[in-house]
This record gives C-alpha cells, structure tokens and sequence, in this order.
C-alpha cells in the first residue's frame, strides 16, 4: 500500500463520523460475535460428548500459540506507523501486524466449525465474516493486506491440517 493510497482511505472514512462508526462497529460486531461462538461451540460439543471436543480446544489453541510466537518474531510495522497517520480504528500497537491474528483467528475458527459440526452452513457463515473483517481491517488502517491474506490462509491451513490430515 503506498502513502497516498493509505492516508486517502483513512481520509475518507474520518471525514464522516457515520463512516468512521461504521467501521469500527463491524470490526467489533464481528469480533464480538465470533468471540462468543465459540465458548457456545464448545459447550455444545462437550454437551453432544463429541469425540472432537478436546480436538475442538487444541488445534485452535496451538495453532494461535504458534502463530502469534511468529508475529512476535516478524514484529512488522503497522499502516499507522509506517504512515504515520492514525487509523480508523484506534490503536496504539507498536509492531505485531504480520500476519493478523484477528482474521487467522476467524478462518480457524470457520474451519473448525466446518469440520466438526454437521450444520456445514455455521463454518461457511463465519467464513463469510472473516472476509468482511480482513477487509476492515485493511479499510480501517491497522493491517496491510498483506497481513490479512497471510493471517486467513494460516488459519484456513492450520484448520485442515488440524482437522483433516492429522
């Protein structure tokens, strides 16, 4: 993303306050939605005493831990650091952005819904999510694409070994 492109975006979105509202309501919408799934997930599964539950727990647990160990490692620079203008969503995280745990979060998420839930449609919905969340985080200022495309597709692999090869 070049300078011009990012501060044009923030721009846009600062100039309105219903703009700017909106963002941030669907960055936390969606956050908080998928953050609540997934107590309510694993409650039914150990409900249903599903063979899976334990594997429900580990695979996204290990999968974040290993993940966010990397990110730490990377350490990449957010948009608002290297453009020096703030976001549209407030934050003042130095570092940390490569790649997004919020959309790697979400993908894992959506595939572990996927594989271990009869009702298929569950898993695509939050799919669906993920994108609409990689998109404010990109829209928003705190990830570049890069961050989000890398973070979905760690989920999403991470999810299907987890679920479907081991």
């Amino acid at each position: 993303m070049k300078r011009d492109t990012y501060i044009n975006m923030i721009d846009f979105f600062n100039a309105n306050s219903f703009r700017a509202k909106t963002i941030q309501v669907v960055n936390k919408l969606i956050t908080g939605i998928v953050f609540v799934s997934y107590p309510c997930f694993l409650a039914y599964l150990l409900w249903k005493n599903h063979q899976f539950f334990l594997r429900g727990i580990l695979v996204p647990l290990i999968s974040f831990s290993v993940l966010t160990a990397i990110r730490r490692m990377i350490n990449a620079p957010r948009p608002y650091e290297v453009f020096e203008k703030s976001s549209v969503i407030k934050k003042d995280t130095k570092g940390k952005s490569f790649p997004s745990r919020h959309v790697f979060s979400i993908f894992m998420l959506a595939i572990t819904y996927y594989a271990l839930l009869d009702i298929k449609w569950i898993g695509i919905s939050i799919g669906i999510f993920g994108i609409v969340l990689a998109v404010t985080r990109v829209i928003s200022g705190v990830h570049f694409t890069i961050d989000v495309v890398v973070g979905a597709l760690c989920g999403i692999g991470a999810g299907i070994v987890g679920y479907f090869i081991i």
